[in-house]
C-alpha cells in the first residue's frame, strides 16, 4: 500500500507516540507507552479484541483504521477473536456456531483491512479459546479467573460490563465474567496496551485496579471515539440492522439505507452520516493518497465540487447550508460503495466464505403456510385429541446481533453436555492460536 507522510515520519518515539494517540477519545496510563518506547528495546504490543456475535459492519472501519496508524508506528498488533466472550454475552455467539463465526470474522476483517489499504503482513489473529479454554494454558487461564475473582465485587463486575454486554432484568453470572475474562487476556496475550472504543472504559479501569491484585502489570488502554449509528441516537450496532451496513451488503442495501440515514439539514450533533465521513472516509482516503485526506462532494448546480480535507470545514459547511443532506448522501454513497467493492467482491468470489457465512448465520425458515382447520363440530372422529407436539419444539431462530431464540435456544447455545462444550470451545488456529498475516 502507498505509505503515508506520517509513517514515514514516525521514527523518534515522540514520532510514533503522537501516531499511536492521534484521534482517540482518550488514553490511559500513557506512561506504559512512552516507557516501552523510550527504551526502544522491542516494539510496543497492542491488542484489539472483537467477540464473534452479529456480522461485522462498516463501524468496524473506525478501530480497523486505526489499527493502520499502530502498525506505521511500529506496533506489533494482535486481534483477538474472542469466541467465549460472544458466548459469555447473554448467548449471542451459540456454540453451534461459535467455530464458523470465528472463520466468517477472520475472512471479513482481512478483506476490510485490504480494502482500506492496510498493510496486514504484520497482523496476528488470535482465537480466545485456543489459551482460554484448551490445554494447560487453558487449565492456567481458568485458575488465573478465579483468582481474579475473588478480587473483585460483583457489583463491580457488573458495572464494568454495563456499556459493553447486553443489558437484562436478569442478567446471567456468565456477564460478569466477560469483564474478568477481557482483563486477563491482557496478560495471556503479552501486550502493553488494549484498544477499543470508548465504551469500553470502565473494563478498562477494571483491568487497571484488578490485574496489580493478583500480582499482573496494568497496561495502558487507548480508546477510540464510537461512530453513531445511522440512525437517530445510538451506536451503530450489529443488533439493528437500520443502524449499521454490512461489509458484504449488496449496493442497492447500501444504497437504501444511506438514503433514509438520519441527516437532517443544518445540524451537525449526533448526525451518523457525517461521522461516518470523519471517522471512516476521510481516514481512508488519507491511506490511498500519500496522507492527505480528500473527500469530494459533487454539486449538481456548480461545475466545480466541494472538495474537504478535514471534518472541520465540512461541519462549518454543513451548518451554514452550503453542504446539504441531498449533495452529501450521495457522496457518502459513492465513496463507500467504493471501499465495499472489493469486499463484496472477494465474497462472491469465494465459495468457501460464502459456505461459512450461511453456516455461521442461517438464514430464519421460511414460516410454514398454516392449512385453515374447518370446525367440523364435536362429533367429528378424532376432535377431542389434542394437537400432536413438535419432536424438538419450535426450533431457534437466528437474530441479526447473532442470538438465537426459541424453544431450543438454550441447548444450541450452551451445548448438550459438558464433553460437547469443551469440542467446540477447542479450536486449535495455526501456531498455537496465532495466524500471521490474516490468512483465513
Amino acid at each position: 500500500m502507498p505509505e503515508s507522510t506520517e509513517a514515514q515520519l514516525a521514527n523518534t518515539p515522540q514520532e510514533k507516540f503522537a501516531l499511536i494517540k492521534k484521534n482517540l477519545q482518550e488514553v490511559l496510563n500513557p506512561e506504559v507507552i512512552e516507557n516501552v518506547l523510550n527504551k526502544n528495546e522491542r516494539p510496543l504490543r497492542i491488542y484489539w479484541g472483537t467477540a464473534t456475535t452479529g456480522k461485522p459492519h462498516c463501524g468496524y472501519f473506525v478501530p480497523m483504521l486505526k489499527i493502520a496508524e499502530f502498525l506505521a508506528a511500529g506496533c506489533e498488533v494482535k486481534i483477538l477473536l474472542a469466541d467465549v466472550h460472544g458466548f459469555l454475552d447473554n448467548l449471542k455467539a451459540p456454540i453451534e456456531l461459535v467455530e464458523e463465526r470465528v472463520k466468517y470474522y477472520r475472512y471479513a476483517i482481512t478483506a476490510a483491512m485490504k480494502a482500506v489499504n492496510v498493510d496486514i503482513s504484520r497482523l496476528v489473529f488470535v482465537t480466545g479459546s485456543d489459551y482460554q479454554t484448551t490445554g494447560e494454558r487453558g487449565a492456567r487461564y481458568f485458575m488465573d479467573l478465579l483468582r481474579l475473582s475473588t478480587s473483585v465485587s460483583g457489583h463491580d463486575a457488573s458495572k464494568a460490563g454495563s456499556d459493553v454486554v447486553k443489558q437484562v432484568e436478569s442478567p446471567p453470572l456468565s456477564s460478569q465474567l466477560y469483564p474478568l475474562m477481557q482483563a486477563l487476556d491482557e496478560e495471556y496475550l503479552d501486550v502493553d496496551a488494549q484498544f477499543g472504543g470508548v465504551d469500553q472504559r470502565k473494563i478498562f479501569t477494571l483491568a487497571v485496579e484488578a490485574l496489580p491484585r493478583i500480582g499482573f502489570s496494568k497496561r495502558a488502554h487507548l480508546m477510540n471515539p464510537l461512530i453513531p449509528g445511522l440512525q437517530e441516537g445510538g451506536k451503530m450496532s450489529s443488533s439493528d440492522p437500520d443502524s449499521k451496513i454490512d461489509l458484504i451488503d449488496p449496493p442497492e442495501v447500501v444504497k437504501k439505507k444511506l438514503k433514509k440515514a438520519f441527516c437532517p439539514p443544518k445540524q451537525v450533533q449526533g448526525n451518523g452520516v457525517l461521522s461516518f465521513v470523519e471517522y471512516v472516509l476521510l481516514p481512508a482516503s488519507a491511506l490511498k493518497n500519500n496522507g492527505t485526506p480528500k473527500f469530494l462532494v459533487q454539486r449538481r448546480d456548480a461545475a466545480e465540487p466541494l472538495s474537504y480535507a478535514n471534518i472541520e470545514d465540512m461541519h462549518s459547511d454543513y451548518a451554514a447550508d452550503i453542504l446539504q443532506p441531498q449533495t452529501l448522501k450521495p457522496a457518502v454513497t459513492d465513496a463507500l460503495m467504493e471501499i465495499l467493492a472489493p469486499i463484496r467482491t472477494a465474497f462472491e468470489a469465494d465459495a468457501q466464505w460464502q459456505a461459512i457465512e450461511q453456516k455461521a448465520y442461517p438464514p430464519p425458515p421460511a414460516p410454514e403456510k398454516k392449512k385453515k382447520v374447518k370446525n367440523l363440530g364435536t362429533r367429528f372422529p378424532g376432535s377431542s385429541k389434542p394437537a400432536p407436539e413438535a419432536a424438538n419444539g419450535a426450533g431457534v431462530e437466528a437474530k441479526p446481533d447473532g442470538r438465537v431464540v426459541g424453544d431450543g435456544a438454550q441447548e444450541v447455545s450452551v451445548g448438550k453436555s459438558t464433553e460437547e462444550a469443551m469440542e467446540k470451545l477447542s479450536m486449535q488456529s495455526p501456531g498455537e492460536g496465532e495466524d500471521k498475516g490474516g490468512k483465513a
